[in-house]
């Protein structure tokens, strides 16, 4: 759901890059005065295992294809403000290195996944999840549940800017998009509740290492192993927008090294697994070093 460059047109961009902004530093403010707070090399790894999990695209019926957001998960794994940063350095990282996601749309970009995936879907979690005991079948559904409303809050978000760009009448677009996204959604419920038991409660009594290694090693193995058998369907924005005949993307502002996720050097059998792994690393040392300067500040 990565809106690309040329999508969006007029004021939509500059106030949604505003709105991110504010947003992002609001979360870095709760983050830094966090009583709980992950440790550098935990919210690396979850940070670069959402990135890697983006990566591997699943078809869903009529030649399209969906891909993890990740932002309840992030959200459930590391607590709110932390789960918002993580997913806007996913989303930043996406658009500079592999040019997934335009840069002129970033802001609006972030504002979707992070912001409103994140933030309203971690509020929405928080919020049902109350009382409710961690390692119960009800915990799991609202998870789930929760999962699939922080993405078809982020489609709603989507489709309002696309309408006031003026690019596709809301009214026009909302229908196919939620079709689309919420048979993706049923996806995005199945592998957040999957991560987070995986990920979460698993290696919560094991030493910090552990809970920072494995899903990091993870994120490695989807990258490596697991993303060049990704669907090769357009995803739920992209069939849209080509159903509408509104899918005109405009050249990148800049040339990404890793563009497509892909490393040409390597050559056509290894150029998407030593590009997602470069991802994988970039992102781990990124947000690792986020969250060091954030301590840094606080300390001093």
């Amino acid at each position: 759901m990565h809106i690309p460059n040329g999508m969006l047109n007029g004021h939509i961009c500059p106030v949604t890059a505003v709105v991110s902004t504010v947003g992002i530093i609001s979360a870095a403010i709760m983050a830094s005065k966090a009583k709980n707070k992950p440790s550098a090399a935990r919210f690396g790894a979850i940070t670069a295992l959402i990135f890697a999990g983006q990566m591997m695209n699943f078809t869903i019926q009529n030649g399209t294809s969906g891909h993890f957001l990740g932002a309840v998960l992030a959200v459930s794994l590391l607590g709110l403000p932390f789960g918002v940063l993580a997913m806007a350095l996913v989303v930043a990282i996406q658009c500079l290195m592999f040019s997934d996601g335009g840069l002129f749309v970033l802001g609006a970009n972030i504002m979707n996944m992070s912001i409103i995936g994140a933030g309203l879907g971690g509020l929405i979690y928080h919020y049902l999840s109350r009382g409710v005991e961690t390692k119960s079948a009800k915990h799991a559904a609202v998870l789930g549940v929760s999962a699939w409303i922080s993405l078809m809050c982020a489609v709603f978000a989507c489709c309002l800017e696309l309408a006031i760009s003026g690019t596709t009448p809301f009214a026009k677009v909302v229908g196919a998009m939620f079709g689309v996204h919420a048979m993706i959604g049923v996806g995005e419920a199945l592998i957040t509740v999957g991560l987070f038991y995986a990920f979460g409660t698993s290696f919560a009594v094991k030493t910090e290492r552990t809970s920072a290694a494995v899903p990091l090693l993870a994120a490695g193995m989807i990258a490596a192993v697991l993303s060049p058998f990704a669907s090769g369907f357009p995803d739920g924005l992209e069939w849209v927008a080509a159903k509408y005949q509104f899918l005109h993307e405009s050249a990148p502002a800049f040339a990404s090294p890793l563009a497509d996720y892909a490393f040409s050097p390597a050559g056509d059998a290894l150029a998407t697994p030593v590009a997602g792994l470069v991802g994988v690393i970039v992102t781990f040392v990124v947000a690792c070093a986020v969250i060091k300067m954030m301590s840094v500040k606080r300390s001093a």
